[in-house]
C-alpha cells in the first residue's frame, strides 16, 4: 500500500492499481486494530450515489511506511465501520450547513 497525501493505491483483484483517495482512519481499541476507510479517485457508478467505500483493517508498519491492508470479516466490526461512517457523513454535512 502506498500514498501520497491522502491517497493510496491499491491492487484490485484483477491486478491493476487503483488511485483511491483515503477518507479517513481510525482506531478501534475494542478491537485492537487500525482501520482506513477510502474511495476510489473518479469512480462514478451512476445507480448509486457515489463512488463504493471500501474499508479494511491495517496494521501499520514499526518503521513509519504503509502496513499491510487486512479484510474485514467479522459482523461486530463491519457494524464498529459503518457507525463510524455514518458519524463521519453526520459531520461533513453538518460542515457544509
Amino acid at each position: 500500500m502506498e500514498h501520497g497525501e491522502n491517497q493510496i493505491t491499491i491492487i484490485d483483484e484483477k491486478g491493476n492499481e487503483q488511485l483511491c483517495e483515503v477518507l479517513f482512519t481510525f482506531e478501534s481499541e475494542d478491537f485492537g486494530r487500525s482501520y482506513v476507510l477510502f474511495q476510489q479517485v473518479g469512480e462514478v457508478d451512476e445507480d448509486e450515489e457515489g463512488p463504493e467505500i471500501h474499508a479494511y483493517a491495517f496494521n501499520p508498519s514499526e518503521d513509519g511506511d504503509d502496513g499491510e491492508l487486512i479484510p474485514i470479516e467479522t459482523e461486530e466490526e463491519w457494524d464498529m465501520v459503518e457507525e463510524m461512517l455514518n458519524t463521519f457523513f453526520d459531520e461533513q454535512e453538518e460542515d457544509e450547513e
